[in-house]
């Protein structure tokens, strides 16, 4: 532990059955560890409110206790925070989503498995049986960053009677400048595989060093995986890429098909903008010179919430998308006091 940081946080590591995963077309392991953050206060008497935190692509709930030097991990952070009485007392739940693909998107998927019904319809249980939680929506919270930041807005606009505050840092959103400017980079590398996604993971797997410069092929492989599924293709190649992959060229409706998951498309339906008005707390944030021009999509989306009556509050912060976990410092605060009231 880092020595400026002396809060030694309690963290419990439970195995969650996952029998929602179990036989998922990837073979990915159906029980998960689960981190959970546990309060100061917490005698497994008292009930507290919840926070599910959930980590970015290629990453899962471990990601948030890797140490950094000079830095806390989130749940040294989230100590201080409480100790200092900066922060309610809460547990902060860390989820498992990852796939072979390096992620799930948080939605239920024909390619991967069905994580939005895992976390929603059986983790939540399962926290709210193993620990001494507030068991109701008014006392439960959702975030994340990137892929957690997205799955997060996506899961408090879908599942309203599960959360009642929510908070997106820099989460995917406008898939046409997030997502699109990729393609070319991802068909370029595929074309090195003769346009074979199980050469290219076989070659990606194997290698003790993972390429870097491959890692646009992986991020767009598993979200055709997400948003564009093929069930009649056995995986590795269970998924319909949004491109030809020697043109480049746009595939219409498989791209309409990702559009539906794209929070800006998701804002423009009534039954979603009245989840967001039932929060009692949204918040989103981004950096000012993100990579994947996050930025943009959560301005416009920022702009859409105000023109449809939303309670929100959107924050722009001077840094870019990697290595910003110190923003959970604003929001889980201001999460956990709409919870805990």
């Amino acid at each position: 532990m880092n020595p400026r940081f002396t809060a030694k946080p309690s963290i419990a590591t439970i195995m969650a059955p996952g029998i929602t995963l179990a036989g998922n077309p990837l073979d990915d392991p159906h029980e998960r560890y689960v981190q959970v953050y546990l309060p100061p206060s917490y005698d497994g008497e008292r009930r507290f409110p919840v926070i599910y935190l959930l980590s970015g692509f290629a990453s899962t709930g471990r990601s948030f206790m890797n140490y950094s030097f000079g830095r806390p991990t989130v749940p040294e952070m989230v100590e201080k925070l409480i100790t200092e009485g900066a922060m309610q007392e809460c547990l902060i739940v860390m989820p498992d989503c990852m796939t072979r693909y390096g992620g799930s998107q948080y939605v239920d998927s024909d390619a991967t498995g069905r994580y939005e019904s895992y976390l929603v319809e059986e983790l939540i249980p399962f926290i709210d049986h193993s620990f001494a939680t507030l068991p109701r929506r008014e006392g439960r919270a959702i975030a994340g960053k990137s892929s957690g930041g997205f799955g997060a807005l996506r899961l408090a606009m879908k599942h309203p009677d599960c959360f009642s505050a929510a908070a997106c840092h820099s989460g995917d959103m406008y898939f046409e400048l997030c997502y699109r400017p990729n393609f070319p980079a991802a068909a370029r590398i595929l074309e090195r595989y003769r346009g074979s996604v199980s050469a290219f993971l076989e070659t990606y797997e194997s290698a003790l060093k993972k390429p870097g410069n491959e890692f646009p092929l992986l991020d767009i492989i598993a979200m055709s995986a997400a948003y564009s599924p093929d069930r009649n293709k056995p995986a590795p190649e269970n998924m319909r890429l949004p491109f030809d992959t020697y043109t480049c060229e746009i595939i219409e409706p498989v791209w309409k098909e990702w559009l539906t998951f794209d929070p800006l498309s998701m804002i423009e339906h009534k039954k979603y903008r009245d989840a967001l008005r039932s929060l009692s707390l949204l918040y989103l944030d981004c950096g000012s010179f993100d990579e994947y021009n996050l930025q943009y999509g959560h301005r416009i989306f920022s702009a859409k919430a105000k023109k449809y009556g939303i309670a929100h509050r959107y924050e722009e912060f001077p840094d870019s998308h990697t290595d910003t976990s110190y923003r959970y410092g604003v929001s889980l605060p201001e999460l956990s006091n709409v919870i805990s009231a």
